[in-house]
């Protein structure tokens, strides 16, 4: 059986409020898409880091992993040390399919909602 589930994946940040737009995401996941595992995962500064979130998903029985990288464009981050990570995470568990989406702020429905939140500042 083919359990898949979901990591969205940030940049992590000193400061704990910054991750509260994280879990919110993680929240409206949950309620929209109650069959589908999602865990948070952060590059540095906070945890579960990419590797803890995928052995959690692994001991829930999660077969497939997507990897969300909740970034606004492809930096240094996704394009050096993301690739690195994702690999290390595959050789260690390798009964798992890993795979990852290109950055959020890449996709065009994404882009087209900025600009629409941006608009509504206009409104009186």
């Amino acid at each position: 059986m083919n359990m898949k589930a979901i990591i969205l994946f940030g940049h992590g940040a000193r400061d704990a409020r910054w991750r509260e737009p994280f879990d919110r995401l993680a929240s409206l996941w949950i309620t929209q898409h109650p069959d589908t595992a999602v865990e948070l995962a952060f590059l540095e500064m906070m945890q579960p880091s990419l590797e803890q979130a995928v052995a959690s998903l692994s001991a829930t029985g999660a077969t497939e992993i997507v990897v969300v990288p909740v970034f606004f464009g492809q930096g240094g981050h996704l394009r050096n040390d993301f690739p690195v990570l994702l690999e290390s995470c595959q050789k260690q568990f390798p009964n798992l399919r890993l795979s990852a989406t290109p950055a959020v702020g890449e996709d065009l429905a994404v882009l087209q909602a900025i600009v629409d939140f941006s608009a509504r500042a206009l409104l009186p």
